[in-house]
């Protein structure tokens, strides 16, 4: 999971998804909050609207009689105002010892009341107006607006008060705000998948190249090729230029390492034939230190051609023909030793040349053939931790063990098997050098050799080498 979530990271298409995502949702919560925030402050302005509105209704339609009661019958047009426990409300009440009238009130509000703050508290403001939200007595939350107004040449004065239910107002918003965020919810949901629709059809290119690339690798193609966007054609020609200098390098760096190979041969000849002429013991000698020099000079050259194919991506062996081919000379030369050769899956690729490979697989059945007693066993398989992903060319490995039932070696004996020119068993043919050989190749490719005591006993010699991808393989 942990790999997915990586390789999914790495994603261009990922980071693009990722942050238009993000954008869009950033963006629409802002818009909702925004949205939202200036409906409320135009919901609250136009009930605080409709309540002053009412209220000099009620001023309107109140008077004093002759007896200097209040009297009138304020008609709002509401019927809230006269229904009981609604939260809508009017009253008028007098104000002084020299207006000794009853309060007038609307039915809804029957024998209920209004907690009213002190002036000090909640002051009048320049019109002589104030608002205030209290809760009355049937637990509805209201929104009072209140004046007071001069009714006769007598200076008596009235309070009037219009309580509307805050609830109701509430719930507007409320039911606003969540279709609003549906509505938005909707429009983002549906952003997002043109967006990544978008996405995806303006990245189609990229995925073109990729393919491309890998025919590359695959050796199906030389370059790459197809008609590119004006943004990608630029960097496909600089890959295909690139190729090229690549491959030109590297014909040059095989032909220079041909002809010191073949410079070196002559020299190194007339010393193992001069030597024969010589006496046993200086002839000895002189066949040996050739023999060596003519391994490492090998070695040498194999490691230079390496170095300079290692950046081809055009390196590709299938691994059941090699093994098969070395498994059939081996027997020819050991009669009676049996090399049984396991493979999985038959059609197993190395990301490597086949020359290499011969090499590196040959130097280790020669060794095995040296000690094993009847058998020599041969395995090929693909690593078990297989790890899957964007960068899989370089996480595929193939496993390569060879495996004999001869003595073994202990776990000393095995850091010094793996130095250059060291020779554990002097009584057996060699010059010490194939373990340290199949070392340096392997490692060339960016591989590892490990060696162990095996199930049969004896000495098991496991490669670590580079498989061709499996989409190109």
């Amino acid at each position: 999971m942990a790999a997915k979530a990586q390789a999914g990271a790495r994603s261009l298409t990922f980071r693009v998804l990722l942050l238009a995502s993000l954008w869009s949702a950033v963006a629409l919560v802002v818009i909702a909050l925004v949205i939202s925030t200036l409906y409320r402050r135009s919901a609250e302005g136009a009930f605080r609207d409709l309540l002053r509105a009412q209220l000099y209704n009620v001023i309107n339609s109140v008077s004093t009689d002759e007896s200097f009661q209040l009297t009138g019958s304020p008609q709002l047009g509401d019927l809230r105002f006269s229904q009981p426990q609604t939260g809508w409300y009017w009253i008028v009440e007098p104000i002084g010892d020299n207006f000794p009238s009853e309060p007038m009130s609307s039915t809804s509000l029957g024998y209920g009341s209004i907690p009213i703050p002190d002036t000090e508290t909640i002051p009048f403001d320049t019109r002589y107006e104030r608002y205030y939200t209290t809760e009355d007595t049937f637990g509805n939350r209201v929104e009072v607006v209140e004046t007071e107004v001069v009714l006769d040449q007598d200076g008596r004065t009235a309070r009037f008060r219009i309580a509307g239910n805050r609830n109701v107002l509430e719930d507007d918003i409320r039911a606003f705000s969540r279709n609003l965020y549906l509505a938005l919810a909707g429009f983002g949901f549906g952003s997002l998948c043109l967006n990544a629709v978008a996405i995806l059809i303006g990245l189609k290119p990229l995925d073109h190249v990729r393919k491309a690339l890998e025919q590359i690798r695959a050796g199906q193609a030389e370059q790459l090729s197809g008609t590119f966007p004006r943004e990608i054609q630029p960097l496909a020609s600089e890959v295909n230029a690139l190729i090229d200098s690549n491959r030109r390098i590297i014909e040059r760096a095989r032909m220079q390492v041909g002809n010191l190979a073949h410079s070196l041969k002559t020299p190194i000849a007339v010393l193992l034939n001069e030597a024969r002429v010589l006496s046993p013991s200086h002839g000895e000698l002189v066949r040996t230190q050739a023999e060596a020099m003519q391994s490492q000079v090998q070695s040498y050259l194999n490691r230079a051609r390496i170095a300079a194919q290692r950046e081809s991506v055009l390196a590709r062996t299938e691994a059941g023909p090699v093994l098969q081919r070395l498994a059939r000379v081996m027997r020819r030369l050991n009669v009676d030793i049996d090399f049984p050769v396991s493979i999985e899956p038959e059609d197993l690729m190395v990301a490597m040349e086949q020359q290499d490979l011969e090499e590196v697989v040959g130097n280790l059945l020669e060794n095995a053939a040296r000690y094993a007693r009847n058998t020599v066993a041969i395995r090929a398989m693909l690593a078990p931790d297989v790890a899957e992903g964007g960068d899989a060319q370089r996480r595929r490995w193939v496993l390569l063990e060879v495996e004999d039932n001869g003595p073994g070696l202990e776990p000393d004996q095995i850091q010094e098997a793996l130095k250059r020119g060291r020779r554990l068993d002097e009584s057996k043919p060699g010059t010490g050098l194939g373990l340290s050989i199949v070392r340096e190749i392997t490692s060339e490719y960016q591989g590892t050799l490990t060696l162990a005591r095996g199930p049969l006993g004896g000495l098991l010699a496991r490669l670590t080498l580079p498989a061709v991808a499996k989409d190109v393989a």
